[in-house]
C-alpha cells in the first residue's frame, strides 16, 4: 500500500528528488533500470522525480541501499558523509535480496504461509529490517510480483534477440513457458499463487493485468511479424492468436505443476508437444 506522508520535517520534495537524481546518475544506469533495481514502478519513480508524487520512506530506504548513501541525506535530515562507512556487499542490494527470498519462499510454501519472520531468517536479518524496506505484506507482495514480471520480461527479450525469424521466436517463447527446470517450475508456482491473490487484491490485480497485457502483446507482435515474413498464415489474427495461445500455455502449465517426479517431465513434454501441434495447425504456414 502506497503512503505519501514521507517528507514531513525533512527537505522539500524537490530537494529529495534532486538527490535521488544524483544517486541514479552515479549508478550509471537508465532510470528504468534503476527502478527495477529498487523494485519500484518506473512510472512512480518518474512522477516522484518530476514532483507530481512524493517518495515514500520505504522507497527512499531502497534507493539509499542501492546507491550506498545515507537515507537521512536523501530526506534532508542529515548532511552527506564524505566517507560513508562501508556496507556489507549483497548481490543486487538488500531490497532485491529480500524480494528474491520472498519469491523463493512463496514458490515453496505459498504466499499466505510465508511470514515476515521467515523472510528475515532467509535473509539473515531482522523483521524490522524487512519492514524498513517494505512496510507491509501488501507492498512486499507487490514488489515480488513486479520482480517476477521484470525477470520474465528480460528472459524473453534475451531469448528472442537471437532468433532468426518470427517462427524461431515463437519456438523460443514456447520453450521458455514450458516448466521443465526447477527455476521454471518455481516461477510458475509463484504465478499460480499470485493469480489467486490478484483476484482478491486490487493492487496486485492491476499489476497482473498489466503483465498479461504486455505478455499477450509480445506474442501478438511475434505473430504479426511472422505474417509479414511469410512464415505464418496470411489470415491469422495476431490478437486472437495471442489470446488463444497464452490461454493454452496457462492451462497446460497448471497441469504440469500438479504432478512431480518423472510424471512432471512427461507432462512437460506433453505440454510442449500440444503447443507445437497447435501452432503448426493454426499459425505456421503449411
Amino acid at each position: 500500500m502506497e503512503t505519501d506522508d514521507v517528507l514531513d520535517g525533512g527537505a522539500p520534495a524537490a530537494d529529495t528528488a534532486a538527490r535521488v537524481r544524483e544517486v541514479i546518475a552515479a549508478a550509471g544506469v537508465s532510470q528504468r533500470e534503476f527502478a527495477r533495481r529498487v523494485v519500484l514502478d518506473p512510472s512512480k519513480l518518474s512522477r516522484s522525480l518530476s514532483g507530481t508524487r512524493r517518495f515514500t520512506v520505504a522507497e527512499l530506504a531502497r534507493i539509499a541501499d542501492e546507491g550506498r548513501v545515507d537515507a537521512g541525506w536523501l530526506l534532508g535530515t542529515r548532511p552527506r558523509e564524505e566517507d560513508p562507512a562501508p556496507t556489507v556487499g549483497i548481490e543486487g542490494g538488500r531490497p532485491l535480496q529480500i524480494v528474491r527470498e520472498t519469491v523463493r519462499l512463496i514458490a515453496e510454501h505459498g504466499f499466505h504461509a510465508v511470514r515476515v519472520a521467515d523472510i528475515a531468517r532467509a535473509c539473515a536479518t531482522s523483521s524490522a529490517a524487512i519492514h524498513y524496506h517494505f512496510p507491509g505484506r501488501a507492498e512486499l507482495l507487490e514488489a515480488a510480483v513486479r520482480w517476477c514480471m521484470d525477470e520474465d520480461t528480460s528472459h524473453r527479450a534475451a531469448r528472442l534477440a537471437g532468433a532468426d525469424d518470427a517462427a524461431a521466436e515463437l519456438r523460443q517463447l514456447l520453450a521458455l513457458q514450458t516448466p521443465r527446470t526447477e527455476q521454471q517450475r518455481r516461477q510458475w508456482a509463484v504465478w499460480l499463487d499470485l493469480w489467486a491473490e490478484a483476484a482478491r487484491s486490487t493492487a496486485v490485480g492491476r499489476l497482473h493485468s498489466e503483465y498479461y497485457r504486455q505478455w499477450r502483446k509480445t506474442v501478438a507482435d511475434v505473430v504479426r511479424r511472422g505474417v509479414g515474413q511469410g512464415v505464418f498464415r496470411a489470415g491469422v489474427d495476431p490478437q486472437a492468436a495471442a489470446l488463444t495461445l497464452t490461454a493454452l500455455i496457462d492451462g497446460l502449465a497448471t497441469h504440469v505443476l500438479s504432478v512431480s517426479g518423472p510424471s512432471a517431465a512427461r507432462a512437460a513434454d506433453a505440454m510442449h508437444a500440444a503447443l507445437t501441434t497447435h501452432v503448426t495447425h493454426t499459425i505456421l504456414t503449411p
